[in-house]
């Protein structure tokens, strides 16, 4: 279990971690990791708090006991990581659909991986195609090629 101080809690910094921070995907899982800008740090500022994690695992993954059971594996993989990460760092680990099915090995291997590619400089979440995410329902226009003539409807 992670301590109250270690996990991401609200909407706000759910949405600051998924929106503004580095994203990296693996098979299992996707991280988002927001770490903190030392331009802003001075001495009157109080020190930023530790490390903090959050979990996003929807119905996609499964039922209710194993969304419980992914997160519970996913959040003991990442309290054993939260040390490496720099003061003020907030990441949200959401599981995809795969997960469910994997060993513990392969989430430590793909949440390793990921942070490993999100640290050294993952795409921003400002820069996804498909821009924001709010603003009603996304087309497919312009994602995919364009199909021959007579194929599909």
């Amino acid at each position: 279990m992670l301590p109250a101080g270690r996990r991401v809690r609200t909407a706000d910094a759910f949405g600051r971690a998924v929106r503004g921070g580095a994203r990296a995907g693996r098979p299992t899982l996707v991280v988002h990791v927001l770490t903190p800008s030392g331009a802003a740090a001075d001495d009157t500022t109080p020190p930023p708090r530790p490390a903090a994690a959050g979990f996003v695992v929807s119905r996609a993954v499964g039922g209710a006991v194993v969304r419980n059971r992914v997160r519970r594996r996913l959040r003991h993989l990442v309290a054993d990581r939260l040390e490496d990460l720099p003061a003020g760092t907030e990441l949200v680990v959401r599981a995809l659909p795969p997960s469910a099915g994997a060993t513990s090995a392969d989430l430590a291997l793909d949440l390793d991986d990921a942070l490993r590619r999100a640290r050294r400089g993952g795409r921003s979440g400002a820069g996804r195609p498909g821009g924001s995410r709010s603003g009603g329902a996304r087309s497919g226009a312009g994602r995919s090629a364009p199909r021959p003539a007579g194929v599909g409807a």
